[in-house]
């Protein structure tokens, strides 16, 4: 009975040592583990570093890169590399400049600026040691890289497209755009009635998830006073590319609708006889008159020769472009010119400014068109339309625009 005794005694004695034992071979590797996490620091990787400057009215290229601490040397190296791409002397005010350090020697390394909306100027030295010893700037313009997301908007006009489309959440850069693409097609300061109704298919872009700005209006549709117009954009090839209709018809004309443009148009019009109060007297007004603030830009409706610039009696400032042997369109009460006599414009040029000099009573446009040198309403003026897409591309132009012709048609 004792020698039982003792083995049990013995037994326990053995278990209790083996289970002590464990345990602290357990508990010294988890120690041993908690240590090995405690070394392991995460370092955070140094980044490049980089200055963002907003450029200000008068600001210039050299004192900017002063206040970053580039010197007049490598400043005069970065504008001379780009110069035949970029001329940085000309950068424009509310643009930005991005310029990037290297992170380990705080050099120079890149620089930055965006040219318009499309492209880019990029100057950076060809090697990444930055040995302004042996090293060159090299200067490209590149596409901007945007991340484009296809959205739809809408709207009905109760007043104005542009107020409906402000109403609507439209980014108002965009319904610039979407009135661009039926610049031939609608006169938006007189042909838009309540109840129109629009709706387009565009390009929103993105840069590093953040939108930025509207892109290429896609599809768009436009219904005046009951009647359904539509544009698409396509690019048949380097020399037809364009809006189109739904048939393929180019929608680009021999002339604008409007010698103003429609982020200019602020009211209506008058046409037929009117009574001017100021001066007492009735004309025959064979015109179309564009109220718009002094200075607002008037651009010509289509290509053709300046065969007058100056003060012309009642017309004020006055300027008349011949387009071809019937055609000729006049323009007067500018506050300035922009063009002399002899000069050559392309459709939508600048040709002169707002005002209301001569027969006027208030800053407007004073519009005519005259045909076969008659006088005529250039709203009811049919005119032929630019290049249509050739029939061997037209299978490719239906296929393109069948989805955005089922979403303007929802």
């Amino acid at each position: 009975m004792l020698r039982k005794k003792y083995y049990i005694y013995l037994a326990i004695l053995v278990f209790l040592f083996l289970g002590s034992s464990v345990f602290l071979l357990f508990a010294h590797g988890q120690v041993n583990n908690t240590l090995v996490v405690q070394e392991v620091v995460s370092v955070p990787e140094i980044s490049d570093r980089q200055e963002i400057i907003e450029i200000k009215s008068g600001s210039t290229f050299g004192e900017l890169m002063n206040a970053i601490g580039i010197s007049p040397v490598l400043a005069n190296e970065i504008y001379e590399s780009a110069l035949d791409k970029c001329d940085l002397s000309q950068i424009r005010s509310g643009h930005f400049l991005e310029v990037d350090f290297d992170k380990n020697s705080d050099e120079f390394k890149q620089l930055k600026y965006k040219i318009d909306s499309e492209n880019e100027l990029l100057v950076r030295y060809e090697n990444n040691n930055i040995d302004l010893g042996s090293g060159e700037c090299i200067a490209e313009v590149r596409p901007i890289n945007y991340e484009i997301k296809i959205t739809t908007k809408e709207g009905e006009i109760s007043s104005s497209m542009y107020e409906a489309a402000l109403a609507n959440n439209i980014d108002e850069r965009a319904i610039i755009e979407f009135a661009n693409a039926f610049q031939w097609t609608i006169d938006f300061a007189m042909d838009p009635r309540v109840g129109d109704k629009f709706k387009f298919i565009y390009e929103e872009r993105y840069l590093d998830d953040q939108y930025v700005m509207p892109g290429k209006i896609l599809a768009g549709q436009y219904i005046n006073d009951g009647h359904k117009y539509q544009v698409y954009y396509f690019e048949e090839d380097k020399d037809n590319t364009g809006y189109f209709d739904e048939e393929g018809n180019s929608v680009q004309k021999l002339f604008l609708k409007a010698p103003v443009a429609f982020k200019y148009i602020s009211s209506g019009y008058t046409t037929g006889l009117r009574y001017v109060e100021a001066f007492n007297v009735s004309t025959g007004h064979r015109a179309i008159d564009y109220a718009a603030n002094y200075g607002t830009p008037i651009r010509a409706v289509g290509d053709g020769t300046v065969i007058m610039a100056s003060y012309n009696g009642a017309y004020g400032n006055m300027v008349k472009i011949r387009h071809n042997g019937t055609y000729q369109t006049n323009y007067g009460h500018m506050s300035k010119f922009a063009v002399k006599k002899g000069d050559k414009v392309k459709q939508g040029d600048v040709i002169g400014y707002i005002g209301s000099t001569g027969f006027s009573t208030g800053p407007h446009l004073h519009y005519e068109m005259e045909k076969n040198g008659v006088k005529i309403n250039p709203l009811l003026e049919v005119l032929p339309p630019g290049q249509a897409i050739a029939d061997i591309n037209k299978e490719r132009f239906f296929t393109l625009i069948k989805g955005f012709q089922e979403e303007l048609n929802k």
